[in-house]
C-alpha cells in the first residue's frame, strides 16, 4: 500500500534531496514536501519514537537549507552570480529569502525585451506569488515544530520582499498584484493578477502576525515584530475588499476552502475581526469563502461528467480540492450544506490516485513530483492545515 513515507523517500531521492542525484528543487512541490515532512515527524513523537531519532524532522531542514542555496541564487546558466537578493555571500546566507524564491522552473526567465510567448511562459523561471505565501507556510511550521524562530524570521522576511516586487500601484491609489514576477523582483513577466494571490496573501501573512509572539517563545524576538506585517496586509485586506473567489478550477476551490479554514481560525485564536469596519474585509471571512466555495464546489461537480478519463484530468489540482475539503471537515456548524455534501469528494479523490493503475496516465506522470507529493500531503494533513 501507498504511504506517505513511502512517497516523500521516493522523492527525495529522485529530486536530490538525499542520495547522488543531482538537486532538482521546485518551489510549489517542495513546501508541501516540508508540512508533509513534520506531519510525519508529529507522528512519530505521538507514536513515541525516541527524539533523538527524528528523520523526518532531518529531512525537512535539509529540503529548507537546499532550497533556499538552490532557488534562492541565481541559475547555473545565469550570467549573473549569488543571492538573487544582491547580498554578499555571508548576509545571503543569514537572509537567504530577502529576494524571494524563484519558481524553479527548467527554463530561464524571458529576457527585458524579449517577445512573451504564452505557452513557453510556463516552462520559464521567475517568481509566483503563490509558491512565496506556500513556503512562508511552510517556514512557519518548522519554526512551529522547531521552536527555532530565524524560521518564522525568514517567512517574514520572503512576505515583505514579495509584497515589494508584486503589489503595485501608486500611493493612496488603487492597489493590484501581478501574477508573476522576475528573479529579482524588478520587472512583471505577466501583468495580469492571479485570482485568489491576494486572498491567498493576506490569509499567510495575517497567520504570520498572529504567531509571530509564539515563534520567538524563550529565545527572544528573533521572529521579528508582529506590527511590521501590518502595512502589507492593510493593503491585501483593500485588494480583496468587495471581491467574491468563485472559480471552477479544482485547485483554486481548494484554496478557497484552504482560506474560509484560515479565516475561521484567525477568528478563533489570533483575535482577528472581519467586516465592514474591520481591518479584514467581510469577503475574506469563513462564511463568505464558504459561501463562494459552494457555489464553485457545485459548478465544478456538474461540469464534469461521470467516468472522466485519466489523462483528461490534472491529479494535482484535484489534490488540491481534497486538501480544501479535508480543511473545512471540522466546521460542520458553519460548512454549507452543498460543501458537507460533497466532502466524500476527498476520499473518492484520494483512492483514485493512491491506486498504480491511475499513476500510469501521461497527467501523473508527466507531473510525477507534484502529484505525488500533494497525495503524501493528503494522506498526511495536519501540518498543512495548521496556522
Amino acid at each position: 500500500m501507498t504511504t506517505a513515507a513511502g512517497i516523500l523517500e521516493s522523492f527525495a531521492r529522485r529530486t536530490g534531496v538525499v542520495g547522488s542525484a543531482p538537486p532538482r528543487r521546485y518551489l510549489w512541490t517542495d513546501a508541501f514536501a516540508v508540512t508533509a515532512c513534520l506531519a510525519l515527524h508529529r507522528r512519530d513523537r505521538r507514536e513515541g519514537r525516541p527524539a533523538a531519532d527524528a528523520p523526518w524532522l532531518a529531512l525537512a531542514v535539509r529540503l529548507v537549507k537546499q532550497v533556499h542555496h538552490v532557488l534562492g541564487r541565481h541559475r547555473r546558466d545565469d550570467a549573473r552570480t549569488g543571492w538573487i537578493s544582491g547580498l554578499d555571500e555571508e548576509q545571503g546566507t543569514y537572509h537567504p529569502t530577502a529576494g524571494g524564491l524563484r519558481i524553479g522552473k527548467p527554463l530561464p526567465e524571458r529576457r527585458p525585451g524579449q517577445p512573451s510567448d504564452a505557452r513557453l511562459e510556463w516552462e520559464q523561471d521567475g517568481q509566483y506569488y503563490h509558491y512565496l505565501t506556500r513556503w512562508m507556510h511552510a517556514l512557519a511550521r518548522m519554526s512551529a515544530i522547531t521552536n527555532e524562530p530565524i524560521y518564522h524570521r525568514w517567512a517574514v522576511e520572503l512576505a515583505l520582499a514579495a509584497h515589494r516586487g508584486f503589489v503595485r500601484g501608486a500611493s493612496g491609489g488603487p492597489r493590484q498584484m501581478c501574477w508573476k514576477m522576475s528573479v529579482d523582483l524588478s520587472r512583471p513577466l505577466v501583468r495580469s493578477m492571479g485570482h485568489h494571490d491576494p486572498l491567498d496573501g493576506l490569509m499567510t501573512l495575517a497567520s504570520l502576525r498572529a504567531t509571530a509572539s509564539s515563534a520567538a517563545g524563550a529565545q527572544g524576538d528573533g521572529a521579528g515584530s508582529p506590527g511590521e506585517l501590518d502595512a502589507a496586509i492593510r493593503d491585501l485586506a483593500e485588494i480583496c475588499r468587495g471581491r467574491d473567489w468563485v472559480t471552477d478550477d479544482a485547485l483554486g476551490i481548494g484554496a478557497i476552502l484552504d482560506a474560509a479554514h484560515r479565516a475561521r481560525m484567525l477568528a478563533e485564536t489570533g483575535g482577528v475581526s472581519f467586516g465592514e469596519e474591520s481591518e479584514l474585509p467581510e469577503s475574506v471571512a469563513s462564511e463568505a469563502l464558504l459561501h463562494d466555495a459552494a457555489l464553485s464546489l457545485d459548478a465544478w461537480v456538474r461540469a464534469r461528467p461521470p467516468g472522466v478519463p485519466d489523462h483528461y484530468r490534472l491529479p494535482f489540482r484535484e489534490i488540491g480540492l481534497a486538501l480544501g475539503l479535508m480543511a473545512v471537515d471540522g466546521a460542520d456548524d458553519a460548512a454549507p450544506p452543498d460543501i458537507v455534501r460533497r466532502r466524500p469528494l476527498a476520499d473518492e479523490i484520494r483512492d483514485h490516485w493512491l491506486d498504480p493503475a491511475h499513476q500510469t496516465a501521461s497527467t501523473w506522470t508527466d507531473h510525477l513530483d507534484i502529484n505525488a507529493v500533494m497525495l503524501a500531503t493528503l494522506l498526511a494533513p495536519e501540518e498543512h492545515l495548521a496556522l
